[in-house]
């Protein structure tokens, strides 16, 4: 885990260099727009005192000495390597600094979006779970069967539409579109949410997740189906039902006291995993088409904006939940079926 976190952070940290229009371009960009602002600045200096030749693109006007002191104050004054290595120090103890354009802490930004974000991430991957099983159960049960056929129709279509665009054909047709106004267009909750009861709260919470956890579940909701019926016809099949079948055991009692404990194992371990998933995969195009504040939306922000602390902060927490993700999943494997032991296998 620590060398995997340690390789995305470095990997993003020498993309981040070559891309143009950083922090400091950002300013020199809304100074030179605001004309006044340049004038200020200047102070109305000799040309000679400017920095005619910087190496940041717009800065021609702008005094050498105020383009230091943004180098210094956005840290643009140390050696790449030096950055980098004081960036990995104060991350270790969860200090990202602050925003460059927000005037607040990191960490207290994510820790204000992140709710948003485990919220759809949570709720949808439960739901895609309670849908999924019972449907993967029976269309293995059913399979070759016009009930199978059908569904698997239906899986398809569902898992071949992009999310983005099943997320803007919910508001279109159920948010005030062309059709029905039935869900809120945007946010989590309405105004005067504070001032509402305990269940006004639930409602109009309910009111407002239903068309983003519908949209992120989508795609999961197939992926997860289809792995539910293969699992299951993948034990169906094998020599020991078969035998149990010839001992006289009925259908019911092979399949719930054998076959589904089997074939769950790979569908409960890999919880962990699909909501994640859903969690990095869907937060980002989710919160921005339904207006939601959270997570994938703010590390959004921050990428056009090269609000670096918070672009590396968000990817730091990001990455450390998904290596701990896959640290929870394989887990999972042992405290559903104990016979799994990791230690005993030979090197």
């Amino acid at each position: 885990m620590v060398p995997t976190l340690l390789g995305i952070m470095i990997i993003n940290f020498a993309l981040i260099q070559f891309v143009p229009g950083g922090p400091i371009e950002q300013i020199i960009s809304q100074i030179e727009d605001g004309g006044s602002a340049t004038d200020r600045f200047a102070g109305g200096a000799d040309s000679s005192n400017f920095a005619e030749n910087s190496k940041y693109e717009g800065a021609r006007g702008l005094p050498e000495d105020f383009i230091k002191d943004l180098e210094k104050q956005f840290g643009f004054d140390k050696p790449a390597h030096e950055r980098f290595l004081l960036m990995l120090v104060n991350y270790l103890k969860f200090d990202f600094g602050e925003s460059y354009f927000r005037s607040i802490a990191v960490l207290d930004l994510i820790l204000e979006k992140m709710p948003v974000s485990i919220t759809l991430g949570l709720w949808s991957t439960l739901i895609a779970y309670l849908i999924s099983i019972p449907l993967g159960v029976k269309k293995a049960i059913k399979d070759g069967s016009r009930f199978d056929t059908i569904t698997s129709a239906f899986i398809i279509v569902a898992y071949a539409i992009p999310g983005f665009l099943f997320a803007i054909l919910l508001l279109v047709v159920f948010a005030g579109g062309s059709y029905f106004q039935w869900f809120p267009l945007r946010g989590l909750t309405s105004e005067g949410f504070e001032n509402m009861t305990l269940l006004g709260k639930s409602f109009d919470y309910v009111w407002h997740i239903t068309l983003p956890v519908i949209a992120a579940t989508i795609a999961s909701f197939a992926t997860l189906t289809l792995l539910t019926k293969n699992s299951f016809l993948d034990e169906i099949k094998k020599q020991y039902v078969i035998t149990a079948k010839s001992k006289g055991l009925s259908g019911n009692k092979v399949f719930f006291g054998h076959v589904f404990r089997n074939a769950m194992l790979i569908i409960i371990a890999g919880f962990p995993g699909a909501f994640i998933a859903i969690f990095f995969g869907s937060s980002l195009i989710i919160e921005i088409v339904f207006s939601l504040d959270g997570l994938g939306r703010l590390g959004f922000e921050a990428a056009l904006n090269r609000d670096y602390p918070v672009l590396f902060g968000t990817l730091y927490i990001f990455g450390i939940m998904g290596l701990l993700v896959g640290l929870i999943s394989d887990l999972m494997y042992v405290f559903v079926d104990p016979r799994i032991d990791f230690e005993s296998r030979e090197v």
